[in-house]
């Protein structure tokens, strides 16, 4: 599978398109066990210049630096709220079928799942 280089990942990161060949990448990007961890730094690309924007402004340090926090906080809440959808979405526009990653995901976790139910059958439900 091949991966994307650095400018093509950062293109990716703020809502780009990727070449047709990379559309693997994306499902597995998606997919991966670190899809929320890749989210997240996806998201950190997106809010980075915002940050420093505010580091920028005119007044006190603290201030600036709370401004910093405020984005870094809101920005985390918003991006990870709709974590699902998104990766959906994003899945969806490099062409593969919406709800592909989710159903990818549940599927490698399924087994998982069912032991958790079965304990949890064996423990409460006796």
């Amino acid at each position: 599978m091949r991966r994307p280089n650095p400018l093509q990942w950062l293109w990716y990161a703020v809502g780009g398109r990727l070449p047709e060949r990379l559309r693997p990448w994306v499902l597995h990007d998606v997919t991966a066990r670190t899809w929320v961890l890749r989210h997240a730094a996806r998201g950190a690309v997106v809010l980075s210049p915002i940050a420093a924007a505010c580091l920028l402004l005119p007044g006190p340090l603290g201030l600036r630096l709370a401004m910093v926090l405020l984005v870094a906080i809101v920005g985390v809440y918003f991006s990870l709220s709709y974590v699902d959808e998104s990766c959906e979405l994003r899945a969806a526009k490099h062409g593969h079928e919406h709800g592909i990653a989710r159903a990818t995901r549940d599927a490698r976790n399924e087994k998982a799942e069912e032991a958790a139910q079965a304990r949890y059958a064996a423990q409460y439900r006796s």
